[in-house]
């Protein structure tokens, strides 16, 4: 995979070959599925946020189509989410049963992994929809490719510099914003919008990567642990909400009462963690961060 814009190449040519990889990968993991379906899907989504990312980073450059595409991949990607969602859930139940502080609660985590594991099962067992749905997803990557032949940019670096350099100055701002907002909330959907805004920092670290490798990838590293303390916390917000509109799907009472109790304390531990390594990702103004960008930019372009 290569998932980088080379500033010395035509940025059009650039932008194409980046977003089709993505859409053709998605394409190859829906059809061929070397490690099942459900796998499949978690791999096609990842490629639709790679390339949601891309489009978000060049869009002041092209809006229009940027405001269409995202709308067309932000669609597609939820119509596969009901089963990616029953998958993170019998994930996040084993990421909490190794967190277990006794035998009692481990004994009741391990009854409801259990639980949530023939949960995704059955859904994945239900072929007709999930079929259709990855049907229509193709289908839609198969027009999102066409769109994308079809997008032009000046291939003029100075322009494309200052364009990138809004976009990347945007992002960090909306970032500063975000973190700003989780230092004294536990609210999950707060939490959510931080990890988009470090998983768009990831990947226009990957893109821009050329520009100063050693630098971008030492700041990928600590926005990726913020992804992934956050993609916890999100999964197990996920896990309470069913626990909300489904208790009974859980068994014993006693079980829920370990369960809530294991998530209320994971939650507290990566909420702690994440607001801190935001703190040290995001330290740098946005407004001098971004003109660094503009600059290698030019130099390079």
């Amino acid at each position: 995979m290569s998932y980088h814009i080379d500033p010395s190449e035509n940025f059009t040519k650039e932008i194409r070959a980046v977003g089709s990889e993505q859409l053709n990968l998605a394409i190859a993991a829906l059809t061929e599925r070397p490690k099942g379906l459900l796998e499949a899907i978690h791999d096609a989504r990842k490629c639709f946020k790679r390339l949601r990312s891309l489009y978000r980073l060049t869009a002041t450059a092209a809006p229009a189509f940027r405001q269409a595409e995202n709308a067309r991949i932000r669609e597609m990607a939820k119509t596969l989410s009901t089963f990616r969602d029953a998958t993170a859930l019998a994930e996040v139940s084993q990421y909490l049963l190794k967190q277990a502080q006794s035998n009692e609660e481990r004994a009741a985590l391990k009854r409801i992994a259990k639980m949530l594991a023939v949960r995704r099962d059955k859904l994945a067992a239900d072929e007709k929809p999930l079929e259709e749905n990855v049907a229509t997803a193709i289908a839609t990557c198969g027009q999102a490719l066409e769109a994308l032949s079809h997008v032009t940019f000046e291939d003029d670096g100075d322009r494309n510099a200052k364009h990138l350099a809004k976009s990347w100055r945007k992002m960090l701002k909306r970032a500063a914003a975000a973190r700003e907002t989780c230092t004294d909330t536990t609210d999950a959907h707060l939490f959510h919008e931080l990890r988009k805004r470090c998983q768009d920092y990831r990947y226009y670290l990957y893109l821009l990567q050329p520009l100063w490798p050693s630098a971008m990838h030492a700041k990928r590293v600590e926005a990726t642990e913020i992804v992934d303390l956050l993609g916890h916390h999100n999964d197990l917000a996920l896990l309470t909400s069913l626990v909300n509109e489904q208790p009974d799907l859980f068994g014993k009472s006693e079980d829920l009462v370990h369960l809530l109790s294991a998530v209320i304390t994971r939650q507290e531990a990566l909420r702690k963690s994440a607001v801190a390594a935001a703190g040290s990702v995001f330290r740098d103004d946005p407004v001098d961060e971004s003109r660094k960008i503009r600059l290698l930019w030019q130099d390079e372009a």
